[in-house]
């Protein structure tokens, strides 16, 4: 079905369908329909889909993230203890920096909650490598793999190279409520290498290491890994865990389900703690499906709840789209590589010629079909409507 609707668009799909290898093009397109009582049934729709096809899941990693630091606070279930209590970070090992606070809180504080909003509001990516320290390597993907999302490895800190012995070692911590330690976590290592055989990581013509080029493909199989089906059961485990099995739910309360929704699908000139330059943070600063980086307003009627990613050419958008006038709702999980010249780690990619264009074109051509598309049951999406 998804070929169908890529191939009634030729001037946006043309090339990349002739030549999906290249591109490494993978689609999961899932319709919602609701019954009498509202409750969702979903109808999943692929194209390519292949979990030992590597792609590079850059910062699509930092929503599971997210989601198991939240978890930890919950299961911890210390007195005075939740997300949004004041810590700081200790360095404790090679390659770990200390968090004595955070200026863009409006407390000048740091804490679980300030962290996630950045990951959500604008992918940072420190705010992100705070969570997976607190968190720890093993604790991440144990709790992953626990819940039945197998095609994970999340090995590795975000925007900085460190070893794979400094990755498994994560700082220590201490949360203050009243300026008092209330809960102290010592410095951790994960003793556990984990599986790294189980897709093909080698990839490309060639790479830059240093200032030479390397002549063969990059090795990716000690970086992270995620599948496209995992991406999208972790969204719709969260976005709907009434419909998902018991095994797949994560730990939280209704009022992170109430925290996660409103900074999933938050714009960046809605925030004020932090606060971004609309001009450097537009609309569709992270919302590659329908916007593809555009800097147009996004219509009010409009909230899309994902998690982007892009770095060495791949460019991933995991998203559950909804338009409140048009009642309609859909999820999308996809990935392209724009990197036409197969060199690697060379900072030269075609993110703006192929792969923003795609995206958008993408979210648009499967938007416009959810319009025609007859539902027997209007979906009530009022438990997606927030005040920001």
């Amino acid at each position: 079905m998804i070929e169908k609707l890529l191939q009634a668009e030729p001037a946006h799909f043309k090339a990349i369908l002739d030549n999906p290898e290249k591109y490494r093009v993978q689609i999961l397109y899932t319709q919602i329909d609701r019954d009498e009582n509202n409750q969702p049934h979903f109808t999943s729709h692929t194209y390519r889909l292949n979990p030992q096809e590597y792609f590079y899941p850059a910062s699509t990693v930092k929503f599971p993230g997210a989601l198991v630091a939240l978890e930890k606070l919950n299961e911890l279930a210390i007195p005075g203890l939740d997300k949004y209590t004041p810590l700081q970070a200790d360095s404790a090992y090679a390659g770990q920096s200390p968090v004595t606070g955070d200026s863009t809180s409006a407390d000048g504080q740091a804490s679980i909650a300030h962290y996630i909003k950045k990951v959500l509001l604008v992918s940072d990516n420190d705010a992100y490598n705070r969570l997976y320290e607190f968190v720890g390597q093993q604790r991440l993907n144990h709790s992953l793999h626990q819940k039945g999302f197998k095609d994970v490895q999340l090995v590795h800190r975000l925007d900085i190279f460190l070893t794979p012995d400094e990755n498994r070692h994560t700082n220590p911590f201490r949360f203050y409520k009243n300026g008092q330690v209330i809960y102290e976590q010592p410095l951790v290592n994960n003793p556990i290498l984990f599986n790294q055989a189980r897709f093909d990581g080698m990839l490309g013509r060639g790479y830059m290491k240093g200032d030479e080029l390397v002549n063969g493909p990059m090795d990716f199989r000690a970086k992270n890994y995620i599948s496209i089906e995992t991406l999208q059961g972790i969204l719709r485990s969260v976005l709907f865990p009434e419909a998902v099995p018991a095994q797949q739910r994560f730990n939280l309360t209704d009022e992170d389900y109430a925290f996660l929704y409103k900074y999933m699908s938050m714009l960046p000139r809605e925030s004020n703690y932090p606060s971004y330059d609309p001009q450097e943070y537009p609309d569709g600063y992270v919302k590659f499906l329908m916007y593809g980086k555009s800097e147009k307003s996004i219509p009010d009627n409009i909230r899309i709840f994902n998690k982007v990613g892009n770095a060495y050419g791949f460019l991933i958008d995991n998203a559950y789209i909804v338009d409140f006038d048009k009642n309609v709702e859909f999820l999308v999980t996809a990935v392209i590589l724009a990197n036409e010249d197969e060199i690697f780690n060379d900072g030269k990619y075609d993110y703006d010629t192929v792969g923003y264009p795609f995206m958008k074109n993408l979210g648009r051509t499967i938007y416009e079909h959810e319009l025609k598309r007859k539902r027997k049951h209007l979906p009530n999406l009022d438990k997606f409507r927030i005040k920001y």
